[in-house]
């Protein structure tokens, strides 16, 4: 398994480096305990502020793919948002399971930090560039810096471009769906004799990692 220098949360990389989402499918792989027997992902946000469709984004583009068996919270459908966080933060912590929760957001950030996706331990802290008082979710954060804070930043956020919260979003899931594609493989090559080793080593090495 090919490592990432640095790879001890936190790490961010911009969306468009080189490999992108071939290093934040490692970190993911690294960080994520795709074996836990709860894993969701939280995908936080709205889909009436272009600044903050990261989240229901990326989790409408991991909705879509068929080889991603994992819980999806959150999608332009069916938004994860202000109204409804707290709600379903408790029921799904009703459950004899506890979760593993792993958390998207867009946020805001520094001008040279724009475009840059980051993962750290931990809850994210939703609505705080906004003022907003919402609890904290997630075990693992990742957000992606769409604009930059600091200043008026609800109009920031509905005047950022979709084009870089669907380009972010479409890396994530892709980085997303890849590491759970490399779990697979892991477990085949760990001596795992009931999934069909060679198909999914075609399934990994047909992805587009650009």
């Amino acid at each position: 398994m090919n490592t990432i220098p640095n790879s001890i949360l936190p790490y961010s990389i911009h969306h468009e480096s080189k490999n992108a989402i071939w290093h934040l499918s490692t970190l993911f792989l690294e960080h994520i305990p795709f074996h836990h027997e709860r894993l969701i992902f939280c995908c936080i946000g709205s889909d009436r502020c272009t600044g903050d469709t990261l989240g229901p984004l990326t989790g409408s583009f991991l909705s879509k793919s068929i080889s991603f068996p994992y819980e999806i919270v959150g999608t332009l459908e069916n938004p994860l948002h202000a109204l409804n966080l707290d709600s379903t933060l408790q029921e799904l912590h009703h459950h004899t399971t506890k979760p593993f929760i792993i958390a998207i957001d867009a946020c805001l950030g520094n001008e040279n930090a724009v475009g840059h996706i980051a993962v750290q331990n931990g809850p994210i802290l939703p609505g705080k560039a906004v003022k907003k008082q919402l609890p904290p979710i997630g075990d693992i954060s990742v957000k992606g810096i769409v604009n930059v804070g600091g200043f008026m930043e609800m109009l920031v956020l509905q005047n950022t471009r979709l084009h870089i919260s669907y380009a972010m979003a479409e890396k994530l899931a892709r980085a997303f769906i890849l590491a759970a594609h490399r779990y697979s493989l892991k477990r085949v090559d760990e001596g795992d004799q009931n999934t069909d080793n060679e198909y999914t080593r075609q399934q990994v090495s047909s992805l587009d990692l650009r």
